[in-house]
């Protein structure tokens, strides 16, 4: 993946070396293991997804409706400090730098206005919007303060761990965490939320592979369009992608965990959806295209 030569984001705070810890548990507070309940250790690192607890938001954009700017609470100022100097923190700053400069025009010809989330960079441990974040939960985006929190060390568990190495596989689990931000700022998130609170688990369940799913093609539109603009892509960067969305299937996951799967506690999607949706809003370039709440999935 191209990337030395492109802005970096202003919007990452760098916490890393700042000794602070989150604590134990999960955000919201629920104390589980990833977004709706994770039943098995072994997925946690792989759990690159929001917890449903705290999901937020109001919905018009995907739909064709205007600007949801009334009824979004504006994100908390980002503590930026020093940009970060070493190669991943600078690799993670463009990243979502690009992310910043494919959402603005997409949110502005539907009428919308899009605020970028910010990035948090910490190791071990520390504080979100959404109560303790912690290295052992993987990226996850927090709706409730409008940022995504990661431990760069996280890629080094996709290399040796999952067998998912690559630059271009990093920039993806980093687009899939904007994506969960673009679905708070349409207001999927909310109305997801309402329904889970009135279905069973595996309802709730099937809503939050949904979302995930929608994340994943979201995340496939900013690489199409990323790639339009910059050129981005090398090649091998989409098989890397695409393996890394293969390797974090909850079926793919479960299987290697426990030997057997339960596809009723399937929170994120199997390897071949998650591959199918990406590959969905690679080709298309189209946030149309990842309503992943109409018709099967």
């Amino acid at each position: 993946m191209r990337w030395g030569d492109f802005r970096r984001s202003s919007n990452v705070e760098d916490r890393r070396g700042s000794g602070g810890s989150g604590g134990g548990g999960l955000p919201g507070g629920r104390g589980g293991l990833g977004i709706g309940g994770l039943i098995i250790v072994g997925l946690i690192a792989w759990a690159t997804g929001i917890n449903p607890a705290v999901l937020i938001g109001g919905a018009e954009i995907l739909m064709g409706g205007g600007d949801s700017s009334t009824s979004q609470p504006a994100p908390s100022q980002t503590a930026r400090g020093t940009p970060p100097k070493d190669e991943m923190g600078q690799f993670a700053s463009v990243v979502l730098a690009q992310t910043e400069d494919v959402w603005t025009p997409i949110f502005k010809a539907q009428g919308a206005t899009y605020r970028p989330p910010g990035l948090v960079l910490f190791t071990g441990g520390t504080r979100s919007g959404c109560g303790a974040a912690q290295s052992a939960m993987g990226p996850f985006y927090c709706p409730t303060d409008q940022k995504v929190y990661l431990d760069l060390t996280f890629f080094d568990e996709m290399k040796r761990r999952f067998r998912a190495p690559g630059d271009f596989a990093a920039a993806y689990v980093i687009a899939h965490e904007v994506g969960h931000h673009v679905e708070n700022q349409i207001g999927i998130l909310a109305q997801v939320q309402e329904r889970q609170r009135q279905s069973s688990r595996a309802e709730a369940n099937a809503l939050s592979v949904r979302v995930e799913l929608m994340a994943d093609c979201l995340a496939g539109v900013w690489a199409h369009h990323a790639d339009a603009k910059w050129r981005i892509l090398e090649e091998g960067d989409i098989e890397e992608a695409m393996n890394a969305a293969s390797a974090i299937g909850d079926d793919r996951l479960q299987k290697q965990a426990q030997g057997y799967t339960v596809p009723d506690s399937f929170t994120h999607g199997t390897s071949a959806q998650r591959v199918s949706w990406f590959r969905k809003g690679l080709d298309t370039g189209s946030m149309k295209q990842c309503n992943a709440f109409q018709g099967r999935i």
